[in-house]
């Protein structure tokens, strides 16, 4: 990565994550190597251009690594590095958080 990082640590977690995009290809990437279109099925709404675009953002910055395999059609698969792995517990509290939220909302709208 060749940007300045902000002084600010949660600014640079920021800075890396802040795309929703970018917290669901973690999600999918948490459990394993991926292709393009498991990624693309799994993530559901997003444009080819937008996820080649992220994924391309995400490996500059090193929290994956791509490996094209010479085939014919070419394979391209996709799996995160050990800083990619470090963003687990930040992904795991929002599952928590997620979760109870939605409990929440959940229990005010049937009591």
């Amino acid at each position: 990565m060749n940007k300045p990082l902000p002084k600010c640590p949660v600014e640079t977690t920021l800075m890396l994550i802040s795309d929703r995009w970018k917290v669901l290809i973690l999600r999918d990437l948490m459990d394993g190597t991926k292709r393009f279109g498991e990624l693309q099925r799994s993530i559901g709404t997003i444009s080819k251009k937008v996820l080649t675009s992220n994924l391309r953002a995400m490996e500059a910055d090193g929290l994956l690594t791509r490996e094209i395999f010479a085939e014919v059609p070419p394979r391209v698969e996709y799996t995160l590095t050990d800083v990619g792995y470090s963003l687990k517990s930040i992904l795991d509290a929002m599952l928590d958080w997620g979760t109870s939220y939605q409990e929440l909302v959940e229990n005010q709208e049937v009591g």
